[in-house]
């Protein structure tokens, strides 16, 4: 146990000096191993200090973590199913470790069904050892041996009458047993171990890979030596933190300082949260909005007839009034005979009533009218008026044209069509089948029309004839193909350049040609092909001195010697290839830069500081780090090898970066070589 806390301590103190924030080995544990119970790539979890030492203790806890849950579940599987060849197939190293533990596990089941020793001589690797003795001591019988644990309840039935008296080995401490020893010379271990191979020695017994842990539903189980402990495996929420006793328990927002509430409010503790009381109170006939402040209440829509009958509420400023309401009848109604309330006239009392021998009737404060078929009542005139079918139903009672008739309407045609026998349609007269067209006729209303077929137009001069359109003369014939037009009887079609561009599937678009992925660039063994517009690049870089190369774009400092010139050299340096056509839109971000992660009170400067000659290019902040924008037009092909640099400050240190960006701008389009024509 000395030795590991020294270790302990040690590996604190590098954590401590690394980083401004101290973090613990259990913490980086701790993080590690909630990862691993959330099943996440160990290799890519987020850090949570600089710490190298941090980080493989993130990730060597968080494989464990798998591992235990890989191993575990062939281990049930050899329980549960006995078999192991058809159940794990695959040679992922998940599938491999599960298979290991399951064929391991039948090993130790084996044993302990032929009357075999638990403890058995074989040259099995550690794992697969302590999987074959823990499922071989899984179901051997709780008797005392030389091989086998003591039992709790063994040691409680134990007795010192019972007990055996120690002889003179026990007595005087020549059985060098490590825990117990239970007389006869014979040595046993505590609760939580077993005894080794060894007879003397005792090893620790991994409850979790037996099963014999007694974890509640969403616990994980974690082995520890001698015992274990659960873990839970969902976080507690927002508004609470989990204990050492693994259970959920509120934060005091309120007490720790960590709610948002205004000066003008006073922050009160709940259940996973806080609230936010207002400190001044409003008094009678206000009430107070989530500022605090204090608006008037509106009593007469606030409640339910504030006034008594015949009165009239008014609103006030914290309170209301109620005022006497004269009566006043309204349209359709009149004042009863006693002059207290106002009833409702009968308009379709009388000899015609008020709708001129249309029906009528009544209703409470008012009349509607029963017109006849034809006509439509006006709410407004309070009259049955014509409807005019011919505007209301435009185009859907008459094929061609319609008269509005008092109460209903009829029906006539155009010129060139005749009315037909249901006195709404009209008989057409199709010209087309005598017509000279020279190659398409369209009958139409009353008449026809010759048209022609896609690439040829009518003739202007007898509107008969049809003859072929020159695509590629027309004032549109630029935009037809975007390379090359080539005019052909009734049609066209379209070429591009010879090297670097292919015809797309539209028949009219040149679309590059990647030669790096279809192999057709001349780029050496060392370089690498970078596709652009119309061609490619080939490329290749060399880290500087005092640099190596780690990645396929990427250079790393070395260790300095303490020298300025050193320490004021970037620590990275990352090479970039970018493309983009001639007169793009300015200003336009083409390059973002900025830490892999942000912390708290970084401060980040950006600048262009070489390559940017004519000053096309520009550099400025944003709130994750920085960018590139191209601010002038640029309107002819150039290469530009632009190195962009980033100054962090972190924790009082700045660290610099520089980004090599070479930058290919390519013609939007393939140009046409000039051509004269002769007419």
């Amino acid at each position: 146990m000395g030795p590991g806390i020294v270790i302990l301590f040690s590996l604190f103190g590098v954590l401590n000096g690394q980083g401004g924030k101290q973090i613990s080995i259990d913490e980086c544990c701790k993080d590690g191993r909630v990862r691993g119970i959330d099943n996440q790539d160990c290799t890519a979890i987020p850090l949570i200090s600089e710490s190298t030492t941090c980080r493989i203790v993130q990730e060597q806890c968080c494989a464990a973590v798998l591992e235990d849950n890989i191993c575990t579940s062939g281990i049930n599987m050899a329980k549960e199913q006995g078999v192991c060849d058809t159940q794990f197939t695959g040679s992922t190293c998940e599938t491999k470790t599960a298979k290991m533990c399951c064929d391991c596990c039948l090993l130790g089941r084996a044993a302990r069904e032929h009357g075999l020793t638990c403890d058995h001589s074989l040259s099995l690797g550690y794992q697969c050892g302590l999987v074959s003795r823990a499922c071989c001591d899984d179901g051997a019988p709780d008797v005392e041996t030389r091989n086998s644990l003591v039992s709790d309840k063994v040691n409680e039935t134990l007795t010192e009458k019972e007990n055996p008296l120690p002889n003179n080995m026990c007595s005087s401490g020549l059985a060098n047993c490590a825990q117990e020893c239970v007389g006869n010379s014979t040595c046993a271990c505590f609760k939580g171990y077993k005894l080794k191979p060894d007879g003397k020695n005792c090893e620790d017994i991994n409850e979790c890979l037996l099963g014999a842990s007694n974890c509640r539903g969403g616990e994980h189980c974690i082995n520890t030596v001698g015992s274990f402990r659960c873990q839970r495996e969902v976080s507690c929420g927002t508004g609470y933190e989990l204990t050492d006793s693994n259970n959920c328990k509120d934060i005091d927002e309120c007490e720790s300082g960590t709610h948002n509430c205004s000066p003008d409010f006073e922050c009160q503790n709940t259940q996973g949260s806080f609230r936010c009381l207002p400190k001044n109170q409003c008094g009678d006939g206000y009430i107070q909005d989530a500022m605090g402040s204090c608006i008037d209440i509106n009593e007469c829509l606030a409640q339910t007839e504030p006034c008594r009958p015949g009165q009239l509420c008014m609103n006030t400023m914290g309170s209301f009034t109620c005022q006497r309401n004269s009566i006043n009848c309204g349209r359709g109604y009149h004042l009863n005979d006693g002059g207290n309330r106002c009833v409702d006239i009968d308009e379709c009392k009388g000899p015609d009533g008020a709708c001129a021998g249309h029906g009528c009737i009544n209703l409470v404060g008012s009349f509607r009218c029963e017109c006849k078929a034809g006509f439509i009542f006006n709410s407004i005139s309070r009259i049955c008026e014509d409807i005019n079918e011919c505007r209301h139903y435009p185009g859907r009672l008459c094929a061609h044209k319609c008269e509005n008739v008092l109460g209903s309407y009829k029906c006539s045609c155009t010129q060139g069509f005749k009315l037909a026998s249901d006195g709404r349609n009209c008989d057409d007269l199709n010209e087309c089948e005598s017509s000279p067209c020279s190659q398409e006729c369209a009958n139409v209303y009353g008449s026809y029309q010759c048209y022609c077929r896609r690439g040829y137009q009518l003739s202007d001069i007898d509107g008969i004839n049809c003859e072929d359109i020159d695509e590629c003369a027309l004032p549109t014939g630029g935009h037809i193909c975007s390379y090359r037009c080539n005019n052909t009887p009734g049609s066209f079609y379209c070429t591009c350049p010879a090297t670097g561009y292919t015809l797309a599937p539209n028949g009219r678009s040149c679309q590059d040609v990647d030669e790096c992925v279809t192999g057709t660039h001349t780029c050496s063994v060392t370089e690498s092909c970078f596709n652009v517009q119309g061609g490619f690049r080939c490329l290749s870089f060399e880290c500087p001195p005092n640099y190596r190369q780690a990645g396929e774009i990427c250079c790393e400092r070395l260790l300095c010697n303490q020298t300025g010139e050193c320490l004021a050299s970037p620590l990275r340096i990352t090479y970039y290839h970018l493309t983009f056509p001639t007169n793009i839109p300015v200003p336009t971000n083409v390059f973002r830069m900025g830490p892999s992660n942000t912390v708290p009170g970084d401060h980040v400067q950006i600048a262009i500081v070489g390559g940017n000659e004519g000053s096309f290019f520009s550099a400025q902040r944003v709130p994750s780090g920085g960018v590139m924008a191209v601010v002038q037009p640029i309107t002819k092909p150039q290469d530009f090898e632009l190195s962009l640099e980033m100054r962090l400050l972190r924790y009082g240190t700045t660290s610099t970066y520089l980004a090599k960006v070479l930058v290919f701008v390519v013609q939007e389009h393939p140009i046409m070589p000039f051509q004269s024509r002769e007419y």
